[in-house]
């Protein structure tokens, strides 16, 4: 038992000491303008030399921390969320497993080992989802598995283009090649497999199935680790992608990613889908603000997305807990009388997801806005923009009523307890990051303020659509108006808009149906048809037919046959004659 609780402890620090040096180290490299590559000779064989590549710089120290502190935070939490578990070593080691794939892709200049790290995420986010083995979590691991193969392929082409080159180091070309018709083949290529990795359309529907996987790890993967690993990959090679059309095509699904995402939140009662729909709105705007040319403010938004996504999933995992793993938010409510403090982070957090000023989210999903409200984009995007700001609003607000204000509903008799305090000092440590976490990166990534000049009513718009949002929360949990869906909406469409575009369907019965049916055509047709028709069954058929008929002939009287004979030597004669 002390050893089962004390690979936690050991996990945790060990994180926590990492996180801190990265912390110092870069407050060093910002303050002096560094940037240091390390080169490691692997092995020398003839005029062979193979090189591990090591790129430190702000902003990977800067992200490395932030997954360190997350990941150590969600260690700790795993000691009294996983007690009761058998196997917590295993579940611990996984976990470690995963950060150190994710911070071998941070500091990574080179794409080999962006590879390694790639596929690490992959193949230790299938075992970390089918960690409960059932169906519906080996169902969700496989195509989490197999929607991140396609950017594996992806990663595993860009480094067959790179062959043209004298080295897989990337960053070296990004800048001097960005005319070359192949380096703008490979960014295509990064854009494609950033898609499937940051979950956008076409590749969305792994997101919300990998919540199979145990809360933890959903803390650690929808905040900074497998999720991001698209946009990160995307923020370092955005000097090669600026001024190319596939961005323009980037921008539209993104934008519609956000807004699907947005939508499907509203329709869903599953109290963790919820929050998974939210980080895939998130990861919708991260994306098309890249597309836009502003890495900064995308990785401004990364970093600061982080902290109170973890928090909101924590949150989360106290709340299935105390209700005897139910996550349906309809049979929830009033739980801020019994869970105060737990109550008290999931509130900031989602306040922090809504932008509400002077939290974590503020600064970075404001500024976006106004950048948006400055930039020459058309009014579809720009409406797109706001709506899904709008819809973030609406689902929160949604969420918070069901939870904390409207009537306890579990069918049983009050099972709530008090919090667990392992648990609650975890939710503490990012709570405070998510209050102070905009602002203090806000001072030290962006040197020089923004200079925004914008119309009133433009500068008030994100407060509007917030406003609105609020409304049409409040006004839907209350449950009066949600059957006016029926009458607005059709059936079909209603059906549509909250099953995420029927995009699941497509992504696994959509690939599968046509496969399966033309394999039962097959079997119906050729295998037990045409095939048994002219081979085994039908000889056997027309031989024992024929079989049949002469026996009939033999074990009749005399007179069949004369009758036959006369019959035949009629015919015979007919012939003749003619």
């Amino acid at each position: 038992m002390f050893f089962k609780y004390s690979i936690c402890f050991i996990s945790f620090f060990f994180l926590f000491f990492l996180m801190l040096l990265m912390f110092m180290m870069m407050m060093f490299f910002i303050m002096n303008n560094m940037v240091i590559m390390l080169e490691w000779e692997v092995i020398s064989f003839n005029s062979i030399s193979v090189m591990m590549s090591i790129l430190l710089d702000w902003m990977s120290l800067l992200f490395m921390m932030f997954v360190l502190l997350i990941s150590s935070v969600v260690i700790y939490y795993s000691k009294s969320y996983m007690s009761s578990e058998m196997n917590l070593n295993r579940f611990i080691m996984l976990v470690l497993l995963f950060v150190f794939s994710m911070i071998l892709l941070i500091i990574s200049p080179n794409i080999i080992s962006i590879l390694l790290g790639w596929d690490g995420l992959g193949l230790v986010s299938y075992c970390l989802v089918i960690y409960y083995q059932n169906i519906k979590s080996y169902n969700a691991g496989m195509l989490t598995a197999l929607s991140n193969r396609v950017g594996d392929v992806f990663i595993l082409m860009v480094i067959a283009w790179m062959l043209n080159y004298g080295s897989w180091n990337y960053i070296f070309y990004l800048e001097m090649m960005k005319n070359d018709i192949q380096m703008t083949i490979i960014g295509v290529m990064i854009i494609m497999a950033a898609m499937t990795k940051s979950a956008q359309i076409p590749f969305s529907s792994w997101l919300p199935a990998a919540m199979a996987a145990p809360t933890p790890v959903s803390a650690l993967v929808h905040s900074s680790t497998l999720v991001t690993a698209g946009v990160y990959l995307l923020i370092r090679f955005n000097l090669l992608l600026k001024d190319m059309f596939f961005l323009k095509i980037l921008l539209l699904l993104s934008g519609l990613t956000m807004f699907m995402a947005g939508i499907s939140a509203n329709y869903e009662f599953d109290l963790k889908k919820i929050i998974a729909l939210s980080t895939l709105s998130q990861l919708g705007l991260m994306m098309s603000i890249l597309s836009m040319g502003m890495s900064d403010l995308a990785f401004f938004h990364l970093l600061t997305h982080a902290m109170f996504k973890a928090l909101l999933f924590m949150c989360a995992g106290v709340i299935i807990h105390m209700m005897s793993d139910l996550q349906d938010i309809r049979f929830m409510g009033g739980i801020s009388n019994f869970i105060p403090l737990t109550s008290l982070c999931m509130n900031i957090s989602n306040l922090a997801l809504c932008g509400i000023p002077f939290l974590a989210g503020f600064y970075s999903k404001d500024l976006m806005l106004e950048m948006i409200s400055m930039s020459n984009i058309n009014m579809f995007v720009y409406m797109l923009y706001y709506i899904s700001t709008g819809l973030t609003m609406f689902y929160t607000i949604r969420l918070m009523m069901y939870l904390m204000v409207n009537d306890y509903n579990l069918l049983s008799i009050f099972n709530l307890y008090e919090e667990d305090y392992v648990m609650l000092k975890s939710m503490f440590i990012l709570l405070f990051m998510s209050l102070v976490s905009g602002s203090f990166l806000m001072w030290m990534i962006f040197y020089d303020p923004y200079m925004i000049y914008l119309p009133f009513n433009m500068k008030m718009m994100v407060i509007y659509v917030v406003i609105m949002g609020l409304l049409l929360g409040y006004l839907v949990s209350n449950m009066k108006i949600y059957s006016l869906n029926k009458f607005l909406l059709s059936y079909k469409l209603s059906n549509f808009l909250c099953l995420m575009w029927f995009m699941p369907s497509l992504s696994t019965y959509g690939v599968s149906y046509f496969f399966l049916k033309l394999g039962q055509n097959l079997l119906k047709n050729i295998d037990m048809g045409w095939s048994e028709m002219y081979s085994g069954q039908g000889m056997y058929n027309i031989l024992k037919n024929y079989s049949i008929m002469y026996n009939f002939y033999q074990m009749n009287n005399f007179k069949i046959y004369l009758f036959s004979f006369v019959m035949w030597m009629m015919i015979l004669l007919f012939i003749l004659f003619l």
